[in-house]
């Protein structure tokens, strides 16, 4: 039996099992099902509630979407050595979760498998995956187990996709919807964040799955579940909208291996809404558009240092129906004044014009 809910990738951690306890008289020796819940007990990060800017732009460089990409760790984790219950690792935030699942008629505690279970940090393993030597095969559904797949929203168009927009990296897929749609976990798995992320992703979630990957949903209009709940294939986990550094309603869509983003249209076949495999291969080729990424980040920062003028920041927002001069005000952080003085003292909002901010 594989790891439930393990650390994604770890070799020597995926072949660890729980031990296996002796059947007692007149039970099974293995239960079928797939496990029973205690009420979980967590301790954990609350929302930074700051907000920031919503522009059109990228997102900041200082936001957690843009801190989400490390490669290069200070200090090696190790899964069999370390108690991560106490580890201190400056701002990185690691608790212990006393949350226990049943396993073949024996209570384990989910910390034993997780290793490091971070609320606070999208990505807190600090792994390379360029570097992985071995060639993992991930089980992403299970029938015989009762595990399947689903999709987070119901047949909506890709409306951005892995790769570079602009000079840096969009890690994940935008995925199309109207602001209050459903939003539904991809697998079955423990809600690790639910955070707020003013200069990235707005509102977002990001969920541990059984099968070893993490996945993320972002801009959402609301978050409906805490950190430390279990969440099956399929629950509505949030409510789509365009939090954040967003210019319209959409659902940005990640999925992560130890870390490491992996494009979402290698798993699923968007156009058909489904799964490619049931079974998914990591290999340290998958993650080889990082170093492209680098060195464009690289060359446009050489580039925009030799620049003679400084560049101004504008900030702008495009005028929906509904939107009042006053919400605006108080959205941005600024005053009402502000914006008649940066707007031609404008009085009245046309739907779909731009509103000059800042």
């Amino acid at each position: 039996m594989g790891l439930l809910l393990a650390l994604p990738g770890q070799a020597l951690a995926q072949r660890r099992k729980a031990p296996e306890p002796k059947a007692k008289a007149g039970s099974p020796s293995r239960r079928k099902d797939f496990f029973r819940i205690k009420s979980p007990t967590i301790r954990y990060v609350r929302p930074d509630t700051t907000v920031l800017i919503e522009t059109k732009d990228l997102p900041d460089d200082n936001s957690e979407a843009a801190k989400s990409i490390f490669f290069n760790p200070a200090k090696k984790l190790s899964l069999v050595s370390e108690d991560t219950t106490t580890l201190n690792e400056g701002e990185q935030h690691i608790v212990e979760v006393s949350e226990q699942v049943l396993i073949d008629s024996s209570w384990v505690k989910v910390a034993g498998y997780y290793s490091i279970w971070d609320t606070h940090n999208i990505n807190p393993y600090r792994v390379d995956g360029r570097r992985l030597r071995d060639t993992l095969t991930l089980h992403l559904t299970e029938p015989e187990k009762q595990r399947f797949a689903k999709m987070p929203l119901s047949k909506t168009p890709v409306t951005s996709d892995f790769g570079f927009r602009g000079y840096r990296w969009h890690y994940g897929v935008d995925l199309d919807l109207e602001t209050g749609d459903s939003v539904r976990a991809a697998f079955d798995g423990v809600m690790r964040i639910s955070k707020w992320d003013g200069g990235g992703y707005g509102n977002y979630l990001l969920v541990r799955h059984y099968n070893g990957i993490e996945t993320l949903y972002g801009h959402l209009s609301k978050p409906l579940v805490k950190p430390g709940t279990f969440v099956k294939a399929g629950q509505v986990i949030g409510l789509g909208g365009s939090t954040g550094r967003s210019s319209g309603s959409h659902l940005h869509f990640e999925i992560r291996y130890e870390g490491n983003p992996i494009d979402p249209e290698r798993m699923y076949d968007f156009p058909d809404y489904k799964l490619i495999k049931d079974n998914f291969v990591i290999t340290s080729s998958l993650f080889d558009y990082y170093s492209r990424a680098l060195r464009a980040k690289a060359a446009h920062k050489a580039s925009s240092s030799s620049r003679a003028a400084a560049a101004r920041r504008v900030v702008t927002h495009r005028i929906r129906s509904g939107d009042t001069l006053s919400e605006i005000a108080d959205k941005y952080g600024v005053s009402q004044a502000q914006l008649r003085r940066l707007n031609g003292n404008t009085r009245t909002l046309q739907v779909g014009k731009t509103l000059r901010i800042k």
